[in-house]
C-alpha cells in the first residue's frame, strides 16, 4: 500500500482543542467487524467481560517544551525528546539557524542550557544548574510546558498538566500521551475491577515522532521513529493466564499493541522485554497479542492509522473514519474513542 492510501478530509472543526468536563464523556464507536454502532464511552462496561484482560501504557507524560532565546539573542524552542541523564536530554530545537556546538541557550527566562552536539534532526542538550536537586525531570516540571500536539491551535493552560495525562500514569518519560487512556476516570477503573476485568500494564515513552507525518509514497521506504518499550515478566504471565481462561487480551492505545507485538518479535509470544522498538505496523501484519483495541481516531497518513488498518481492516477503519466524520464525532488527542475487534478475530493471535 501507498501513503496516498492513508488520507481522508476532516473537516478542521472536529478536531478537538480542548478536553470534555469529564474524562468519561467523551463518544465511543464501537467498530464490530462490519457493524459500527455509535454509543458512550461508559459503554466499555458492558462490552468488556469477566476474565478480559485490559492492558495500558502507564507513561506519564512531562512538561517537555522550553521557550527561550540564545545567547545571541534568537528565539529558540526546545521539545524533549528523551531524558539521557538527571542533566543531559535529547531534543528538538527550533530556530532561526541552528545552534551549534557550545551554543548557550535562556529558557523560560531562568534555565541555562548548552548544547552538546548534534545528533541527526535532535540536539543533545545539558541543563546547567548548582542545585543537586535540579535534575531534568525537576527542572521540566517547574519551569516547562505540557507538549500538546500541533493540531491544538492554543497555548497550553495548567489544565493540561492534569487532563493531557491518564489517571494512571506514574513512569515520566513520554512527550506525548497515550491519549486512548485520557477516557478513564478512577470510578470507571473501579467499576470495571468490580466487574472482573483484570488489568497489566506496559511503558511506552511515546516521542514527538509520533506526530510527524510519513514522507515517503512507499510504505517500505518508511523509517520508524525510535521508543522506548518495557514489557515486565509480570504482564506476560498476565497474558497467558488470560488466554488459558477463555478471555480476550484488550490493549488501551496504539502504543500499548505496539509495545506488547515488540515483546512477541522473536517467539510469537509475548516475552520480558527492554529497549528500543521501531515496529512498523502496517496492512498485512499479523498480531500475536492482542483480540481488542481501544483507540482514538487518527491523523491521515500517520502510522497510527496504518496500524489501526491492518488491526481492524483498511476498509472497515475508512467505513469507519467515513460514519465518524458523518456524525460529528471529535478527532484526535482529546477527541472522542473507538473499539476495534482484530480483523480476524481469533485467528489474528498466533497459533489459535
Amino acid at each position: 500500500m501507498q501513503l496516498s492510501d492513508f488520507y481522508y478530509d476532516l473537516p478542521t472543526e472536529l478536531i478537538a482543542q480542548a478536553p470534555l468536563p469529564e474524562r468519561t464523556a467523551s463518544r465511543l464507536l464501537h467498530v464490530n467487524n462490519n457493524t459500527l454502532i455509535d454509543g458512550q464511552f461508559v459503554d466499555v462496561l458492558d462490552v468488556f467481560q469477566p476474565g478480559d484482560l485490559l492492558v495500558f501504557n502507564n507513561t506519564r507524560v512531562i512538561p517537555a517544551r522550553l521557550l527561550g532565546n540564545k545567547e545571541t539573542g534568537g528565539k529558540v524552542e526546545v521539545l524533549v525528546e528523551r531524558v539521557l541523564d538527571d542533566r543531559r536530554v535529547l531534543a528538538h530545537v527550533r530556530a532561526n539557524k541552528s545552534p551549534r556546538p557550545g551554543t548557550r541557550l535562556l529558557l523560560e527566562g531562568v534555565l541555562e542550557g548548552v548544547m552538546l552536539k548534534r545528533e541527526g534532526d535532535l540536539f543533545t542538550l545539558e541543563f546547567v544548574s548548582d542545585s543537586p536537586d535540579s535534575t531534568v525531570f525537576n527542572l521540566l516540571e517547574r519551569y516547562g510546558h505540557m507538549p500538546l500536539p500541533p493540531y491544538i491551535n492554543r497555548t497550553d493552560e495548567d489544565a493540561d498538566r492534569q487532563r493531557y495525562q491518564t489517571v494512571y500514569a506514574d513512569r515520566p518519560g513520554a512527550v506525548a500521551a497515550p491519549t486512548a487512556g485520557l477516557h478513564f476516570d478512577s470510578n470507571l477503573l473501579n467499576a470495571l475491577q468490580d466487574k472482573g476485568v483484570e488489568t497489566a500494564s506496559v511503558t511506552l515513552h511515546v516521542g514527538a515522532g509520533t506526530f510527524q507525518p510519513v514522507k515517503v509514497e512507499s510504505l517500505k521506504d518508511h523509517v520508524m521513529h525510535k521508543e522506548y518499550v518495557e514489557v515486565s515478566r509480570a504482564t506476560c504471565a498476565a497474558l497467558r493466564a488470560c488466554r488459558k481462561r477463555g478471555g480476550r487480551v484488550i490493549a488501551v492505545g496504539t502504543t500499548t499493541v505496539r509495545s506488547l507485538e515488540a515483546a512477541s518479535q522473536k517467539t510469537g509470544e509475548p516475552e520480558a522485554f527492554t529497549g528500543d522498538t521501531q515496529l512498523f505496523i502496517t496492512p498485512g501484519y499479523s498480531f500475536h497479542a492482542v483480540d481488542m483495541l481501544l483507540t482514538n481516531f487518527h491523523l491521515p497518513g500517520s502510522t497510527l492509522l496504518m496500524l489501526v488498518s491492518a488491526f481492524a481492516g483498511y476498509d472497515t477503519i475508512f467505513k469507519a473514519y467515513h460514519h465518524a466524520i458523518k456524525q460529528r464525532y471529535r478527532f484526535f488527542s482529546y477527541g472522542d474513542a473507538m473499539l476495534l475487534n482484530c480483523m480476524k478475530e481469533t485467528a489474528c493471535i498466533k497459533g489459535q
